[in-house]
C-alpha cells in the first residue's frame, strides 16, 4: 500500500524554524511530484510549495523566500524547511504525491495524501 507520512511539526515561536518531512513507504518519490499544503482552522486548504520530478520548485507568494522544498538523495523523503515563521503559518501541513507539481489542493492528479502534521507558531 502506497503511503506518505508527514513529520516534524510542533510548537515554535514567531521567527523560528521547523523542517517538515514527507516520507514515502512502499515506493520511491523520484518519478513523482510532491506538494505541500496547509490548512488553518476555519480556512480552506492552500498550496504552500511543490517540487517536480526534475527538481523544479514552486512556492506560494506568502512563503516565497522563507520556505525551501527539497528532495533527499534516497528519493524517499521530501523536506520543507520553514524559516522566519509567523502565526499566519499555523495549520496542519499535508504532503501529496502526484504526477505534476501544483499548488492547487483540488488537483485530481494526486494519488496519495498524508495525514498531516500540526504546526503552531505562537509566543
Amino acid at each position: 500500500q502506497l503511503q506518505v507520512v508527514e513529520s516534524g511539526g510542533g510548537l515554535v515561536q514567531p521567527g523560528g524554524s521547523l523542517r517538515l518531512s514527507c516520507t514515502a513507504y512502499g515506493f520511491t518519490l523520484e518519478l513523482h511530484a510532491i506538494g505541500w499544503f496547509r490548512q488553518a482552522p476555519g480556512k480552506e486548504r492552500e498550496g504552500v510549495s511543490s517540487i517536480n520530478s526534475d527538481g523544479t520548485t514552486y512556492y506560494a507568494d506568502s512563503v516565497e523566500g522563507r520556505f525551501t522544498i527539497s528532495r533527499d538523495n534516497d528519493q524517499t523523503t521530501v523536506y520543507l524547511q520553514m524559516n522566519s515563521l509567523t502565526p499566519e503559518d499555523t495549520g496542519t501541513y499535508y504532503c501529496a504525491v502526484g504526477d505534476m507539481a501544483t499548488l492547487n489542493p483540488t488537483y485530481r492528479g494526486f494519488e496519495v495524501w498524508g495525514q498531516g502534521t500540526l504546526v503552531t507558531v505562537s509566543s
